[in-house]
């Protein structure tokens, strides 16, 4: 049949206007050599005017059109659809190898694009037509690349299977095509997604031997996607993607059935079942993939949902943000596919009703869209004229897509921002004026992004006020993305990425189908109040931490998705408190206190929750179950003066007595039931026993990090031993100092308390572990050197087994401090122990506020070298550092000032942090919690008390060649 006008008017209708002269004329010029040579010329003088503005707009269709002419020439003198059964036949009856098959796919790609765009643009094939031819033609590929990649094997001696066995190139192993392939819905410059799977028994017989069945069809499945993807002279055939499968980041490329099996079954998630509403077998074992999908039918269309799990299913759609979220609706750069308005708006609200229903009714089972709204229409699950519009929508929006792809072969479904490219667009679509185009796509977006927001009346919502937060499938969504870069977060793919890992069931905390449920609704808010706290990223990374290791995961996320303000609370803190999150990632049952009225109740008032801790220790039955008692609510009580340290609930100060007296209830309790367990060991014993707390612990200030410095002091008659084992009062002492230090110290399933360092005891770590009174008080009269004074300075009882012996321990020390020691300069021996310290443990940068120049040292120093000058003059005694420092303003502001900073970065950080790194929203916080306008403001304030304070240090404890001075002030 020659070429004519007519018969090529029947075939192609005008396009828009003439976009590009010059490709069009290069084209002409190419396509007139080879018709003059044909004989061709005059049939397409007659044609041009149709062709022109096709090839005008679309560099890709000009560029196979000046390839192949001949091609060309083919498509037009032939019927369509005898042109494309030609094209599928050729396909399929290509052989031989790799090698053998290449570059005819790759031509037979070339004419099928061609002809695929000629009919589409000429009107003489709807959008089931075209994307029908498209899909037909990559299931012929398929077929033919499988053959190909499985004919090598055979001739390397890998298979042994005849190549026409009735199972396939592979018996056992298949593909199932997936997504808009396997709906026969491919769209013009789509890729293929397959899923690859194998019989292991079936595939067995086929292999030579010594042959690995996992490695053998890993090479098919990679070969195969080469064969087709693989860019040559001649470019490709279709870009494969095989990440459909089971877990792709987890799994190898061809997965075992009964590992997918077993898969789908225990945490295959509800977008996988969208999924497989378009699966089809596709080429390789029909029967194994028969088989297989019959299997899956179950998991694909459940009977019964329950109410949690309809939700869930619901969550694939809700989680698109409907309303404004700084963009508009407009033509340029819409995203025709992801975007608002776009195709998926309508394929989720199809497929989530289909999974919510089509377990029940198998009507509404349909793998192609429009026939999903119009069962779904017809079944009274939606309006007709929703699903007539719906549909109409659909089929625009896909030929728009279709369209952009033409113009370079991109695997786009945006439409350009370029006006010029976007009038390339408008011109394949028959719109000679711009601005009427672009009118008409804002129309039809806001008309989808309408009936989809209508969706969602009386559900929750699932996307978040900064945009759409959708995790399905295996690609990250750009919306997605672009909402999380919104939300702050400097790394959006990463995120997006540990979020769907998440989804996957990669962590305890969502292994069940009830976890994943329960994320799926979780997930937006989470972000949403990472991004609220001014640090998504490093709110992120510790989030993650607690959330990863958390053994378990329902009761948790249904905790914080009912108490939305402690969720928020929790997400607030994790911003600044890595602490705290391993803490909760440990034992994440300390959310439970958060639920506890006493939780809120300010720092500092009686809650009875010592006396609880007291009592349920008695009640333990025994010395482990007490510790881990105390352990229990110490974590509680910890983490509840964090919280409201670290939310500005309370001040630093506040936060230090609470920590202190926290210590003191875990010091009293633990000390009783020491007592108790010595007794039991040992036996009774007529001996009395105190314990003296010292250092932070002694002077009420601890923080966060505090250890606790220890000495224990006993007393006896001189020959006492115990009633059951004979134990001397040393032995006795020391005994029961032992199972103090473990039940303060040791590790349990409740975890730790607190570091316990008893160095600070008379003759340090070479001296007794527990003293007696008496050599306590001749110590101190006749060896103790300056720096243990200083350290006596800070020095309380905390328990003793009888109030009496606890007042006489007080009073020894009381008189420690007070005895004249004739002969010692305590200033020059104060300003030489700082002198030392200076030299040998140098500040380990600015935030060093314990050993910085002007920092906590110096004060404390002068502090108790001032305590000492006033205890030998009968000078009232305290252990407060601020009081000891008396009307020293300079160095009490300084001291105070670097405890509040202390106290907030002890309650964030385990180790030593860099607040110049952190970020700014925590230095807000840390400025705040220092009464400074902002965090410069602070460092230049720290910096300069620091230098005044050290000034007052020097006039205090001037060196020793400047002369000493003795005044108590």
């Amino acid at each position: 049949m020659s070429l004519s006008a007519t018969a090529l008017g029947a075939l192609i209708r005008p396009c828009g206007p003439v976009i590009d002269p010059a490709i069009a004329a290069r084209t002409h010029d190419r396509l007139i050599e080879t018709a003059d040579a044909g004989g061709w010329r005059a049939a397409l003088d007659a044609a041009w005017l149709a062709l022109e503005p096709v090839f005008a707009a679309s560099p890709y269709l000009s560029g196979l059109a000046r390839r192949w002419p001949d091609r060309l020439h083919d498509i037009l003198r032939q019927d369509p659809e005898a042109r494309l059964a030609a094209i599928l036949s050729d396909t399929d009856a290509l052989t031989g190898g790799a090698e053998d098959v290449r570059r005819p796919l790759r031509l037979l790609k070339a004419e099928l694009h061609l002809l695929t765009a000629i009919a589409d643009l000429g009107g003489h094939w709807d959008l089931d037509q075209v994307t029908g031819a498209l899909s037909r033609f990559a299931d012929a590929t398929t077929r033919t690349a499988l053959a190909a990649v499985a004919h090598d094997q055979r001739t390397r001696g890998k298979l042994t299977s005849a190549p026409d066995d009735p199972r396939g190139p592979v018996p056992g192993l298949f593909g199932l095509a997936m997504g808009k392939h396997g709906a026969f819905e491919l769209n013009y410059s789509s890729d293929i997604d397959i899923s690859f799977f194998f019989d292991p028994e079936q595939l067995a017989a086929a292999l030579g031997p010594g042959v690995e069945a996992q490695t053998f069809v890993n090479r098919i499945g990679q070969g195969l996607a080469t064969l087709l993807s693989e860019r040559t002279a001649d470019g490709y055939v279709f870009r494969v993607d095989l990440r459909l499968r089971p877990d792709p980041s987890s799994t190898p490329p061809v997965v075992a059935v009964p590992m997918a099996l077993d898969y789908y079954e225990s945490v295959g998630q509800n977008w996988e079942r969208a999924a497989f509403i378009k699966a089809r077998a596709v080429c390789g074992d029909a029967v194994a993939a028969a088989e297989f999908l019959n299997d899956l039918t179950p998991f694909i269309w459940r009977r019964s949902l329950d109410y949690q799990a309809v939700l869930d299913i619901q969550s694939i759609k809700r989680q698109i943000h409907v309303h404004k979220t700084g963009e508009g609706l407009e033509a340029a750069g819409a995203n025709l596919k992801l975007g608002r308005g776009g195709i998926r708006e309508i394929e989720f609200h199809a497929q989530t009703q289909q999974l919510i229903l089509g377990g029940r009714d198998p009507g509404l089972r349909k793998d192609r869209t429009v026939e999903a709204l119009a069962a779904l229409a017809a079944a009274g699950h939606m309006p007709a004229e929703v699903a007539d519009e719906l549909t109409i929508a659909y089929v625009r929006l896909r030929g728009l897509e279709h369209r952009v792809q033409m113009l370079d072969d991109e695997q786009t479904h945006t439409l350009p921002a370029d006006p010029g490219r976007r009038q390339a667009v408008a011109a394949l679509e028959g719109h000679a004026d711009l601005a009427s185009f672009d009118a008409g796509v804002e129309t039809l977006l806001a008309g989808v992004n309408r009936r989809y927001g209508e969706l969602f009346e009386g559900e929750e919502d699932l996307s978040s006020p900064y945009g759409s937060l959708v995790f399905t499938g295996t690609d990250n969504d750009p919306e997605t993305l672009a909402t999380l870069e919104r939300m702050g977060f400097s790394e959006p793919a990463s995120v997006a990425d540990t979020i769907r890992s998440w989804h996957h069931g990669r962590i305890p905390a969502t292994r069940t189908a009830r976890g994943r449920e329960l994320f799926t609704r979780l997930a937006p808010r989470l972000l949403t109040a990472l991004a609220d706290t001014g640090a998504p990223d490093a709110a992120f990374r510790r989030f993650a931490v607690f959330f990863s290791g958390m053994n378990a995961g329902v009761q948790v996320q249904a905790l914080f998705l009912g108490q939305p303000r402690l969720f928020d609370l929790v997400v607030g803190v994790m911003a600044f408190a890595p602490r705290l999150a391993r803490a909760l990632g440990r034992y994440p049952a300390a959310l439970d206190s958060m639920l506890d009225a006493r939780f809120q109740t300010e720092l500092g008032i009686n809650t009875g929750l010592f006396d609880q801790m007291d009592a349920e220790a008695r009640a333990s039955g025994d010395f482990e179950g007490a510790m881990n008692v105390v352990r229990r609510l110490h974590r509680e009580q910890d983490f509840r003066i964090g919280i409201q340290t670290l939310s500005g609930r309370v001040g630093p100060a506040a936060a230090g007595l609470a920590y202190t007296n926290l210590a003191d209830a875990v010091m009293r309790t633990l000390s009783e039931a020491a007592l108790v367990e010595t007794l039991r060991l040992g036996g009774a014993f007529p001996g009395v026993v105190a314990v003296i707390a010292l250092g932070k612990a002694g002077s009420r200030e601890m923080t966060a990090s505090s250890d606790l410095d220890l000495m224990t002091v006993y007393d006896a008659p001189p020959e006492a031993v115990s009633a059951g084992k004979g134990w001397s009062a040393d032995l006795w002492g020391a005994r029961f100092t032992q199972r103090l230090i473990a039940a303060l110290s040791a590790h349990t399933g409740e975890g730790g308390l607190y570091e316990v360092d008893m160095r600070l005891r008379p003759s340090g770590s070479k001296g007794p572990v527990s003293v007696r009174l008496a050599a306590f008080e001749a110590y101190y009269a006749e060896e103790a050197a300056t720096w243990e004074f200083m350290s006596l300075t800070r020095a309380r009882v905390v328990w003793a087994s009888d109030a009496d012996f606890g007042e006489r321990v007080t009073a020894a020390i009381e008189g420690a401090l007070r005895r004249p020691r004739p002969g010692v300069d305590v200033a020059a021996d104060v300003r030489s122990m700082r002198d030392l310290m200076d030299r040998e443990r140098r500040p380990s940068g600015f935030w060093d506020l314990k050993l910085a120049s002007g920092g906590q040292v110096d004060a404390e120093f002068v502090g108790q070298y001032r305590q000492l000058v006033r205890a030998a003059a009968g000078a009232t005694l305290t252990v407060s550092t601020v009081d000891q420092l008396g009307h020293d303003p300079v160095l009490a502001e300084s001291w105070t000032l670097h405890q509040q900073l202390s106290q907030l970065l002890a309650c964030a950080f385990e180790d030593r942090p860099d607040p110049d790194a952190e970020p700014s929203a925590f230095q807000a916080r840390l400025a705040e919690g220092a009464d400074a306008p902002d965090f410069d403001r602070l460092r230049a304030q720290l910096a300069d008390v620091r230098m005044r304070a050290r000034a007052a240090f020097e006039t205090a404890l001037p060196c020793p060649r400047d002369g000493v001075s003795d005044d108590p002030r």
